[in-house]
C-alpha cells in the first residue's frame, strides 16, 4: 500500500463527501466541506514527509551499522517503530487514527455523529482503493526488472526511474 501526492486531493474530497453525505459527520456548508478536505489534505501530506524523513533516517541507520542497501527496508521497520508510524498495512490504520484525530480539533466539523470504528471502516474503504494502485506500480516495474539483480545500487537506482516514470504516466505523482 503506498499514498501518492497526485492521489491526495481525490482521496481527501471522496472521504470529506462520503462522511458528511452519509451524515457522519456535519459540517457548515459548501465552504466548510471545503475547507474539512482541506485538513484531511494536510493529514496525507503530512504522513509523506514524515515518511520522507523516515526514508532518510533509514539510510542514515544503514551507513552507521555498515548494513547493506539490501536491508533497507529492515531499517525502514526499525525507524518507522520508533516513531510509531504506520507503514504498508499498518499506514491504513495509521491514516484514520490521525483522520479521526484532525476531526475531532477541526473548526471545520460542526459535530461528529458517527463512532471511530464507522469513521474507521468508511475511510479504510477509500484509503485502500487508492493507495492499492501503488501495487499495480510495483508490479509493473517489478516486471521491467527480471534482468537486474534485486539489492544491487543499480537496481535501486533504476527501479526509482522507472517507478516515477510508470507513477507519471499514471497521474499518481
Amino acid at each position: 500500500m503506498r499514498l501518492f501526492p497526485g492521489k491526495i486531493p481525490v482521496i481527501a474530497k471522496e472521504i470529506a463527501t462520503i462522511l458528511v453525505r452519509d451524515g457522519d459527520i456535519e459540517v457548515a456548508d459548501k465552504a466548510t466541506l471545503e475547507e474539512l478536505e482541506l485538513d484531511l489534505q494536510a493529514v496525507l501530506k503530512e504522513y509523506l514527509r514524515v515518511e520522507r524523513e523516515l526514508v532518510e533516517q533509514a539510510k542514515d541507520y544503514l551507513q552507521e551499522h555498515g548494513l547493506p542497501y539490501s536491508d533497507f527496508g529492515k531499517a525502514m521497520k526499525v525507524v518507522a517503530e520508533g516513531r510509531e508510524f504506520g507503514r504498508g498495512e499498518d499506514a491504513i490504520d495509521y491514516l484514520t487514527a490521525q483522520a479521526i484525530g484532525c476531526f475531532m480539533q477541526s473548526a471545520h466539523v460542526e459535530e461528529i455523529y458517527a463512532d471511530d470504528a464507522t469513521l474507521n471502516r468508511k475511510m479504510r474503504a477509500v484509503l485502500r482503493k487508492h493507495m492499492s494502485e501503488g501495487q499495480d506500480v510495483e508490479r509493473e516495474v517489478r516486471a521491467r526488472m527480471r534482468n537486474i539483480e534485486e539489492g544491487s545500487r543499480e537496481w535501486e537506482v533504476e527501479f526509482q526511474r522507472l517507478r516515477e516514470e510508470i507513477q507519471r504516466k499514471k497521474g499518481l505523482e
